[in-house]
């Protein structure tokens, strides 16, 4: 039973992360809920090996029928997945505790931002080129990989959001672009998990063969119904993290 329904669930959140990101809101809760008991590095590490490769072959699928920014998003990658593993590195010594009120009122701010800006998003207009635009690629890898290493919750959508605010993609170009960088910090965090022993490869197996079946009905979704379809994913999902994430940090404790 425990392994059908954290197989389950992976096949639902690689269906989500496919779209937009987001899958951990219901990877990682379905994992705690399952193993109560269990070390969380080793329930993380867990979610990690499962999810790297829905995002993998995500980012296989849409570089097929999306004209990727390769001279951009490549360098990006190889720095989100440094920054993550740095990031990684830190919560060993520091605590994130910090972020988790924070996390809720940023999320507040990028939906209320998409909801104001009724045409973000919708076409793609790249504001840079060449050097320029892997410059910028490379800060945001370097932000939200770290982020991602250090803290975690929202990461494909803050990918998401940043490449269509600050590059100037549309959603389903952004949507592409950030499996790629998110396939690099959470190969990154997954290493550093494998090395320090926290992953449950037993049940990685089964978990990684569903998420990729719901990343590949997720990407085909999203191919099939356009920038359109993202961006109301987008909102949706944000929607569904800043209920998650503000009651775990304003509710839950009390």
């Amino acid at each position: 039973m425990e392994m059908f329904v954290v197989t389950l669930a992976s096949l639902l959140a690689g269906f989500v992360d496919a779209i937009v990101g987001g899958g951990g809101l219901i990877l990682t809760p379905a994992l705690f809920a399952t193993f109560p008991n269990a070390h969380p590095a080793t329930l993380f590490g867990t979610n990690k090996g499962a999810s790297v490769w829905g995002t993998a072959f995500a980012t296989v699928q849409y570089q097929r029928r999306v004209q990727m920014q390769w001279h951009a998003i490549a360098p990006a990658a190889a720095v989100c997945f440094l920054a993550s593993l740095g990031g990684a590195w830190l919560v060993t010594v520091v605590s994130p505790q910090h972020l988790r009120k924070a996390l809720p009122l940023v999320l507040v701010l990028v939906l209320a931002y998409t909801l104001v800006k009724k045409d973000l998003g919708r076409h793609h207009t790249p504001r840079f080129a060449g050097q320029h635009e892997a410059l910028v690629a490379c800060a945001i890898g370097a932000t939200i990989g770290f982020y991602d290493g250090f803290f975690g919750p929202g990461t494909g959508s803050f990918f998401v959001f940043l490449l269509v605010r600050v590059l100037g993609y549309d959603f389903l170009n952004a949507s592409a672009s950030a499996k790629l960088l998110n396939t690099a910090s959470n190969l990154a965090a997954l290493l550093l998990f494998a090395y320090k022993g926290h992953v449950w490869w037993h049940f990685v197996v089964a978990m990684a063969v569903a998420n990729v079946l719901g990343s590949l009905a997720g990407t085909h979704m999203a191919l099939k119904h356009g920038t359109g379809f993202v961006r109301g994913m987008f909102i949706v999902v944000v929607s569904a993290l800043i209920l998650k994430t503000g009651y775990d940090a304003f509710v839950r404790g009390l």
